[in-house]
């Protein structure tokens, strides 16, 4: 463990005092100024991140903030705006009302984290929320980070640009390359040996552009004091490498998810080929020089993937194999490895596998990062990982999709037991959503949790929170967050936060609409949220929270109409049939799409043009918007993983998700009429044409949000409210 001391190759302290008070002028403009930030590694006696904040005499500077690194500084500098001066950053917006003059401290406060490291990203969050960022955007990210108190993150960016060079260096022609690399929307599942080609080529200028990227991303990152991730080889290789190398040793591992292997089975090359050593360390090398290295490295060679043999020796070999190519190229090397595969497959991954997979690896020269530890923990059946350190993830959200959920008594309880498990490895506390730009509150929660000893009193953190969301204290809003607290943001037990409503799933008689949380509760925090409406209507992250409530209470109320439709269906009652179907589709879902409509966060359209404004040529614009249009519906293309990154989003939920109900409704009136019965399969042959037809229907989806939405929001809630 002491190896994880000294990971990242520091930035000097000047400088990582200049880039924290850069990020407090971006954050306050002018008021930066009174506000000292400063840098000095001896707070945190070689331990985890410290800050320390206090009053100095005299009144140029209302406070100091000194942290042990840059980002120690900027969650100093955080702590003291949220809790002394009612502010509150988050992805839908910022609340940044400063009291004049600032407050001064009456004592000095002083924080260290309890862990090592605050992890932050998915590998899947690249594709469902990263995929069309400039860097205006990723530097808004970085700075929310850093205010956070982020200090491990992986930068992968650009990858595909130094894979290319690496390819092209070893003999393999572009045509072999292109039929390698996914489309930008899919390039995570690429990355982990899932998916080829789909969605694909990559163009030339994706890659001038993404390299770009990366070096703004990187020297920002560690200029704060973090510590960058990069990516290394984890033994998956074109099928190009076999005739370039007709004689080296690769097997075809088994198709992924739904997808044959026009799009999956790629090829692994055996641990024991010399050829796994010569590209990895060859790609290492490369990137390395590209972007200079913090020593830790991200492989996942069995991500969703069964492997060939479940011999433990075999197993042992590949993660030594992996681990070997990454230190031929950096000796330093640490490997940050994801623990998804040990809970998605446990069949296979039993006490045996998992120790050698871990044990091919020495002590202290790998962290695991326990994916998905608020549902369901690896730790706790692996002996803390038979010893290699771990960081505890909240996983919390699956494709990116919209709805309230949140586990917060397993992340309010889960660090600290994690912490005092017998021989605990753990180094720290991570957030790895699979999406983000969802549920602020619980990222809020867990981001603090990470700097804490123990855990919050949340009924008293959640009013606090609404309070400094909003910049007032409202009491109805609190109770609004209180109602929401105890039942949709209460998930017990093993819970997927993956969207199964039949609001945003293909119509069918059996499908899911049960809820973890008493559906009232949400109703009530709707009326609770709209009679606060007139004090706290000017505020934006109201209104994006207003917008959040009225559109979950729409998806509960599409489940109840949904039960109506199938009853009346089953019981052969025409009129309730029609009536029933009639409102859901010509009033509730066309009403919902206004609502989404009205805000500049829930629009397909913003989606879209960030897609296109990547683009160089017409002919990119086009393949990126039918890369963002499918990610969001079909996922492949034949719908191999329907509907799994869903979005509630202005334009989807109008021209996609209402289509297909009022298809659906239509083939149940018709089956009633004609007295045949109706058929789930050729329904889904008669949707999946509108549903493709949706991704290439070439309409414009406007990225500016148009009508009121407390007006929207009030008008559905006279109609609709039990």
């Amino acid at each position: 463990l002491l190896l994880l001391a000294a990971t990242a190759a520091r930035a000097g302290d000047a400088r990582q005092e200049e880039a924290v008070r850069a990020l407090a002028r971006r954050l306050l403009g002018p008021r930066a100024a009174a506000v000292s930030l400063s840098v000095g590694p001896g707070l945190a006696a070689g331990g985890p991140d410290t800050y320390r904040l206090w009053s100095p005499p005299g009144a140029a500077v209302a406070v100091a903030v000194t942290g042990s690194s840059g980002v120690a500084a900027a969650a100093g500098l955080y702590h003291y705006l949220r809790d002394f001066c009612g502010c509150h950053l988050s992805w839908s917006g910022a609340q940044l009302r400063l009291p004049d003059p600032l407050p001064r401290l009456r004592a000095e406060i002083r924080a260290a984290a309890p862990g090592r490291y605050r992890y932050y990203q998915n590998v899947c969050a690249q594709s469902y929320s990263f995929a069309w960022w400039d860097w205006g955007r990723w530097e808004r990210e970085i700075d929310w980070m850093a205010l956070s108190g982020i200090n491990l993150a992986p930068a992968f960016a650009g990858q595909e640009a130094v894979w290319q060079r690496v390819y092209r260096n070893l003999g393999l022609n572009q045509s072999e390359i292109d039929k390698y690399f996914t489309g930008p929307a899919f390039l995570a599942w690429n990355r982990m040996g899932n998916l080829r080609r789909w969605a694909g080529p990559l163009p030339p200028a994706w890659h001038f552009k993404q390299l770009y990227l990366q070096y703004r991303i990187v020297e920002r990152m560690r200029s704060l004091g973090m510590t960058t991730v990069l990516p290394a080889f984890a033994g998956h290789v074109p099928q190009g490498i076999l005739r370039v190398f007709p004689r080296v040793n690769a097997t075809r591992l088994g198709h992924w998810s739904h997808f044959d292997c026009s799009y999956s089975c790629i090829y692994l090359l055996d641990p024991e080929d010399r050829m796994f050593q010569v590209i990895g360390t060859l790609f290492l090398k490369e990137l390395i020089k590209e972007f200079g290295t913090d020593h830790v490295y991200s492989a996942d060679t069995f991500n969703e993937m069964t492997p060939l043999s479940s011999d433990p020796a075999y197993l042992s070999r590949v993660s030594n194999a992996v681990f070997r190519s990454m230190t031929g190229a950096d000796p330093k090397a640490l490997w940050l490895m994801q623990g998804w595969l040990f809970q998605h497959q446990p069949d296979f991954w039993q006490p045996a596998q998992v120790r050698a997979l871990l044990h091919g690896v020495p002590l202290g020269r790998m962290i695991v990062l326990d994916l998905f530890a608020e549902s369901k923990p690896v730790y706790q059946w692996t002996e803390s990982f038979y010893g290699q350190p771990f960081i505890w993830c909240m996983l919390h959200n699956f494709g990116g999709n919209h709805g309230l959920f949140g586990t917060v008594e397993a992340i309010n309880h889960g660090p600290f037991a994690a912490r005092h498990f017998p021989n605990s490895t753990m180094v720290g506390t991570g957030l790895v959503p699979e999406g983000i730009e969802q549920n602020d509150m619980v990222y809020e929660l867990m981001n603090e949790l990470g700097w804490r000893q123990e855990p919050l009193d949340l009924p008293s953190w959640v009013t606090r929170y609404a309070e400094r969301r909003y910049g007032a204290p409202n009491a109805a809003a609190a109770s609004a967050w209180r109602l929401l607290l105890r039942s949709v943001y209460n998930c017990t037990g093993v819970c997927v936060n993956h969207n199964h409503s039949p609001l945003v799933r293909r119509p069918s008689l059996h499908m899911d609409t049960e809820l973890w949380y008493n559906a009232s509760d949400v109703y009530e925090a709707w009326r609770l949220l709209l009679s606060a409406g007139a004090e706290l209507g000017s505020s934006p992250t109201f209104l994006y929270d207003l917008v959040d409530v009225t559109r979950q209470a729409a998806q509960q109320l599409v489940s109840d109409y949904y039960l109506s439709i199938r009853q009346a269906f089953q019981s052969h009652a025409l009129p309730e049939l029609l009536t029933a179907g009639g409102v859901l589709v010509y009033d509730l879902l066309p009403e919902l799409d206004s609502l989404l409509s009205s805000h500049s966060l829930f629009l397909l359209g913003r989606w879209l043009e960030n897609a296109r404004a990547m683009a160089t040529s017409d002919r990119e614009a086009e393949q990126y918007e039918l890369n963002a249009r499918n990610q969001v519906t079909l996922w492949g293309p034949s719908g191999n993983i329907l509907d799994y990154a869903n979005k509630q989003l202005g334009g989807l939920v109008l021209d996609y998700y209402t289509v297909r109900w009022s298809l659906f409704v239509s083939a149940l009136v018709e089956s009633l009429n004609s007295g045949r019965p109706f058929h789930q399969d050729q329904f889904n042959q008669a949707v999946f044409q509108v549903e493709r037809g949706f991704i290439y229907n070439k309409k414009h989806y406007p990225a500016v949000p148009a009508g009121d939405t407390m007006e929207i929001s009030r008008k559905l809630f006279l109609k609709y409210y039990p």
